[in-house]
């Protein structure tokens, strides 16, 4: 009986003493690629800081990854882009956060594709960026989805259905809202009273402003990014013409002009993800962070790359993925487990489809007092 009360007493022992391992951490490596420099750095910068602050937060939960960002400039211009992406696999890239913008994610994907690396962009919006290619999703809405979105969003609020719309027809992004905005326009029954177009060097809006106000246009649909909506608003002014403005996400930066006078877009809606007034402990942290950092309201650009990150990391995890695993490795695995997970995450909850679209549900931001809040009709 001794032997025995001693043998167990030795068990226990070493029980006792025997170390008990945990789960080892996995470091995903992920690439954030988008304009830091340049006239599109509004939005690059936000990308960038929106998935450092996911990388960090992750990071810091002790759960089983943590997450090294490579940032990446491509100043907005596809070449670049391209070479902002050789140096990112260079440094140990599995997937990518990117790219920001729509033209550079073209041209990136095609070599991704060939290369078999996963991207997951936050917001460019064309359809031609998923088109044929399995491996590159969006966190973003899509052209055709932003412009059926905005004409069912104006119809269901009850706003002026007397519409004007002005957009930049050497642009594939507001060429596509455009096209899908006016044909559920139309079967809504709205009265599309003046459409007039512009390009990349237009400077002066006259033409155009002046066109929506004497055909009588309530409200204004400016399918378009923020730079030329802001000297439409200073073209209106001058003309003392005082619509509805009615933007899409790409007008989301207007306030962060240098020299621009916020009262003007006082007013002014965008459709939009995300609105950093909700009240939900989620996007409350998230803002907080982001202003406590940048010392600025995060923006959908912001917003849409703290949510890829998050994505990427449950898709990760879904798909087994291990810190020594390459790129080619991953990327099969990622599309498969994108398929698969829902996320929770500050501009909604997400899921995807096969083609790489999201689908989430979009809402309204109208700017008061030089800030965003969600629109309640």
């Amino acid at each position: 009986m001794k032997k025995m009360f001693a043998l167990m007493l030795a068990l226990c022992m070493l029980l006792a003493v025997t170390p008990v391992f945990a789960e080892e951490t996995v470091t995903l490596k992920i690439a954030h690629i988008g304009p830091e420099t340049g006239a599109a750095a509004v939005y690059g910068l936000a990308t960038s800081r929106g998935a450092a602050i996911a990388a960090e937060e992750i990071s810091a939960a002790g759960g089983k990854y943590k997450v090294e960002m490579i940032d990446e400039d491509d100043q907005h211009d596809a070449e670049v882009s391209v070479n902002a992406y050789n140096a990112a696999m260079d440094k140990g890239a599995q997937m990518i956060v990117g790219t920001t913008t729509t033209t550079p994610c073209i041209a990136v994907g095609a070599l991704a594709y060939e290369e078999r690396v996963f991207m997951l962009t936050p917001s460019a919006s064309s359809t031609a960026v998923t088109a044929d290619k399995d491996n590159v999703y969006q966190v973003c809405f899509t052209d055709p989805a932003q412009g059926s979105a905005s004409a069912e969003y104006i119809s269901q609020n009850a706003l002026p259905t007397n519409v004007a719309i002005i957009y930049n027809n050497a642009d594939a992004y507001s060429t596509g809202i455009y096209q899908t905005f006016e044909a559920k326009a139309k079967e809504l029954g709205f009265n599309i009273v003046s459409v007039t177009t512009f390009t990349d060097d237009t400077t002066d809006f006259t033409v155009q402003v002046a066109d929506a106000k004497n055909n009588g246009a309530e409200l204004v649909f400016l399918p378009i990014y923020y730079t030329p909506a802001s000297m439409i608003l200073q073209a209106a002014r001058t003309m003392d013409y005082a619509p509805v403005w009615f933007g899409v996400d790409g007008m989301d930066g207007i306030l962060s002009i240098e020299g621009f006078d916020t009262a003007l877009a006082e007013g002014v809606m965008l459709l939009t993800p995300f609105s950093a007034d909700a009240q939900d402990e989620k996007t409350q942290k998230f803002v907080a962070r982001y202003q406590e950092l940048y010392n600025e309201i995060p923006n959908q650009f912001a917003a849409d790359a703290y949510d890829a990150v998050y994505a990427l990391v449950a898709a990760s995890e879904l798909a087994g993925i291990t810190g020594d695993m390459e790129a080619e490795e991953c990327c099969d695995k990622l599309i498969e487990a994108m398929q698969q997970i829902t996320v929770e995450g500050v501009t909604g909850t997400m899921t995807w489809s096969a083609n790489g679209e999201v689908s989430k549900t979009p809402t309204a931001v109208v700017i008061e007092n030089g800030a965003y809040v969600g629109f309640n009709k």
